[in-house]
Parts: structure tokens; C-alpha cells; sequence
């Protein structure tokens, strides 16, 4: 919202203002606010991430607005060298509170791994939401905003309704998805995860001295880039996903510190959560059929061995265990031409023709959601953010699962043999004790 619009409410003189340091710093060379004589609090919040997203010479701007006295707070979930920067600038001889949870995190989180390939994430994605081998509603981490169209696109191919979160999208509409999904409208939200900022990087002791330098590079590299979208925006955490059944990093984070992060989003409030993610490894992006290949981007046969093995020492060190899990083969081999047909379909057009009719509905519903919607509150249910972003061809033999491409077992002897049982996609010994009668598993995940 620009400053003149907040104008008149500042003119109020409420009692908590909440913004960013570059929002709060517009308004105080507009005098919009005057904080000299009445500020009496000053608090920021994921204190770690404020110098990383440039605001240093905001926080010093805004400093000489601010009265002679006044108490100081920074928050913070980790302790960085910008902490210890940002103390020295704001705080003065600062008393520090540890708060440790009293319950371990790892007795709601359940975390898997499976070692892939760029085409088998699309194939054990639509493995697992086609079949429901988890229930419940799922965040998908991608790491580009291209991605999530890709990944969006691939999935209405069958008649899986998604939405989307990122950059790109105006405020109002990323607060109403989010709004929306915890309120269940939908059930899968895909987001990107696009930081590289310092912040959200691994420090320097977690890597040895040939990352160092590889992530300096990409860094530089990086940085030459044009960036798109919002610049504060940020979904790996500061979010409140109520209600998450599982994280699936579609796309392995770039740095341990954003997987833990991602995972945060599950097994909140004392709730059980499944974090599972995708590792391409180096022997795995190189194994890619040329047919298979034609139908997934070239350039993302990118390993993730180097983070994943950080993310592996981490989550030692804080006694929990990334555990692995194999698809069996030859229950989803049947589907890998339907997916491979798909996948086809979702080309850089379709990419970029559904990111500009996307941004182009999102503004328009932004608009509505700020002047429309408090007059006419039903007219809510006519904004949906997992219709499809563009008028593709949904083929309907796509939609449902034949019988003879579901995965059967031979029921055991001396049992009714009526008709062949679904089988979850679990292990062989596993599968063994199901044939044998002593349980079969509802779960991809038991």
C-alpha cells in the first residue's frame, strides 16, 4: 500500500505500528509519523535477516528519528555475526534471554528422503498426491518461480488443482492464499523459496573451504542478476501454515539453514508432521534416459549432495535422522508414460504464458480485496487461487486411475479372492508381512 494511503490511519497515533524498516523510514521523511517525542518500544523481529535483505542503512536512517530513550528488542530464532552487528548498532549493553523449547521437535517431525532423478520428483509427486499416500494438505518447495508454474501446470494435467506462492504475486493476493489455505480451501500449495540472501546461506564453518568458494561465486553470479518480484518476500519462514500434514521439498533447499526453515512449516502446535525430500544426486543426474530427458529442463540436473550432506550433519547434531525411502520400482513404472506425456505438455510458453495471466488476475483480485470485499463479503468465493492459469487442454482419460495401473498382491491363501487389494508403495519386507496377514499399511509412511 503506498504512503499516502496510510496516511490517515498513522494520523490515528495507534499504539503498535507493524512494518518493514524501509516502509517505517518512507513514512518518516513523508512525517507521516513522528516518533521523537512518543516512541516508547522499539522491536525487531527475525532480527537475523534484516541486514541480509539490505536494510542496514535503513536501520541507521531510522535511528535519528527515534528519541534519546527508548527500550530495544531483537528477535531472533539463530544467532549469526548480523546479530552481533545489528546488537552494536541498536542495543546498548543489551541483557540476552535463551529460550529453549522444552519439547524436542523431533517428536512431531518425521523426516524422509528420496534419492531421484529430475523426472522421477514428477513421477513420485504424482504418485503420492493421485493415490493420497499422504492425506492431508501439502506444501511443495521449488526454488524458482518458474518452477511453480512448471510444477502447477504438470498436476492440472491430471486434474489436481493447486496454487501458487511467490515474488511475482501482489501483497493482498499472497495474504489471501495463504489465508485460504489455512482455512482449507485447497489442499496444495506450491511455494518458492527464491532467497540467497547472506541470511538464509549456510555460515562458513558449516562448509568446507571448496563450497566456500563455490557459493561466493554463485553469489557474484547472482548478484549480477536483475531481481524480480518482491524483495522482502519470504515463505520458508515468518509464515503460519495451520494445519500442514507435510513438507515436500520438490526441490532440495540450497542451504541447511532453509531446510530447516521449510520443515518448520509441519508439525506445529504439538501436531505430527512429514517433511519428505527430493535428492537428485550427482550419479542420479547423470542417469536420465534421453526420451525422459526431452520432457524435464535441461539445466536442472544440478546434485544436491553438497547441502544435503550439511543438512544430514545438522539434523545429526540436533538428534534427528533423514530417513531414506524407496519407491518399488515396478509399482510405479506404469505410470511414467502418463507422466511423461505431461510433462511434455509443460514448455517454457506455457511457463511464461501462465506467469503473466497469473500476475494479471492476482492485481485485479488485489484490487477487489482492497475496496470490493468489505461491502460484499460473498463475493469471496468467487476468488480462487487453484483455478487453472491458462486455458490448457485437460484430457480426461488423465483424470482417474485405470484399475490395471493400480499396484495388486495376490491375496494369501485360505483368504477371499473376490478382488486384488491395493498396495501401499513400501518396502519388500514390509510388503511381506502385509501378504502374510499381519497388517496391511493405510501409509506411504508406516
Amino acid at each position: 500500500m503506498a504512503p499516502q494511503l496510510q496516511r490517515p490511519m498513522l494520523a490515528e497515533k495507534p499504539d503498535i505500528v507493524v512494518s518493514t524498516p524501509s516502509k517505517v523510514l518512507a513514512h518518516l521523511e513523508a512525517e507521516n509519523m513522528v516518533l521523537r517525542e512518543s516512541l516508547e518500544t522499539l522491536v525487531i523481529d527475525e532480527a537475523d535477516l534484516v541486514l541480509s535483505f539490505g536494510y542496514e542503512q535503513d536501520v541507521r536512517k531510522i535511528l535519528t528519528y527515534l528519541p534519546k530513550i527508548y527500550q530495544s528488542f531483537l528477535m531472533s530464532a539463530t544467532f549469526t555475526q548480523d546479530i552481533e552487528n545489528l546488537k552494536q548498532l541498536v542495543l546498548r549493553k543489551p541483557a540476552i534471554l535463551r529460550l529453549e523449547e522444552e519439547e524436542d521437535e523431533n517428536d512431531y517431525l518425521t523426516q524422509y528422503m528420496i534419492t531421484c532423478s529430475e523426472f522421477e520428483k514428477f513421477l513420485y509427486t504424482f504418485v503420492i498426491i493421485k493415490l493420497r499416500l499422504i492425506r492431508g494438505k501439502l506444501i511443495l518447495f521449488v526454488n524458482d518461480i518458474d518452477r511453480c508454474y512448471k510444477l502447477k501446470l504438470f498436476l492440472e494435467q491430471f486434474s489436481i488443482r493447486s496454487c501458487v506462492l511467490n515474488s511475482e504475486l501482489p501483497l493482498n493476493s499472497r495474504y489471501h492464499i495463504v489465508e485460504e489455505f489455512n482455512r482449507g480451501i485447497y489442499d496444495y500449495l506450491i511455494a518458492s523459496d527464491e532467497s540467497t540472501l547472506k541470511g538464509e546461506m549456510d555460515s562458513e564453518d558449516e562448509m568446507s573451504d571448496e563450497e566456500d568458494e563455490d557459493e561466493q561465486q554463485k553469489t557474484k553470479k547472482n548478484s549480477k542478476k536483475k531481481q524480480q518480484g518482491d524483495k522482502e518476500y519470504g515463505v520458508s519462514r515468518g509464515i503460519d501454515f495451520k494445519g500442514a500434514a507435510a513438507v515436500i521439498n520438490f526441490d532440495f533447499p540450497k542451504s541447511a539453514k532453509a531446510y530447516t526453515h521449510r520443515v518448520g512449516r509441519t508439525a506445529r502446535g504439538g501436531q505430527q508432521g512429514i517433511a519428505l525430500s527430493f535428492v537428485v544426486t550427482k550419479e542420479k543426474a547423470q542417469q536420465l534416459d534421453r526420451d525422459i530427458a526431452r520432457s524435464v529442463s535441461r539445466g536442472r540436473n544440478i546434485a544436491d549432495d553438497t547441502v544435503y550432506g550439511r543438512v544430514e550433519k545438522q539434523q545429526k547434531a540436533k538428534g534427528g535422522e533423514l530417513k531414506p525411502y524407496s519407491f518399488e520400482k515396478k509399482n510405479v513404472d506404469g505410470f511414467k508414460y502418463r507422466v511423461q506425456d505431461a510433462l511434455k505438455q509443460v514448455n517454457k510458453a506455457a511457463i511464461q504464458e501462465a506467469r503473466i495471466m497469473e500476475i494479471k488476475r492476482e492485481i485485479m483480485n488485489s484490487e477487489k480485496l482492497k475496496m470490493h470485499f468489505e461491502d460484499k463479503p460473498k463475493d469471496l468465493e468467487f476468488l480462487r487461487h487453484d483455478q487453472a492459469v491458462k486455458p490448457a487442454l485437460v484430457k480426461e482419460h488423465l483424470k482417474h486411475i485405470p484399475s490395471y495401473l493400480m499396484p495388486r498382491v495376490t491375496k494369501p491363501v485360505g483368504q477371499s479372492s473376490r478382488s486384488n487389494d491395493n498396495v501401499p508403495f513400501h518396502s519388500d519386507k514390509k510388503r511381506k508381512k502385509a501378504q502374510n496377514g499381519k497388517g496391511g499399511n493405510k501409509s506411504l509412511f508406516q
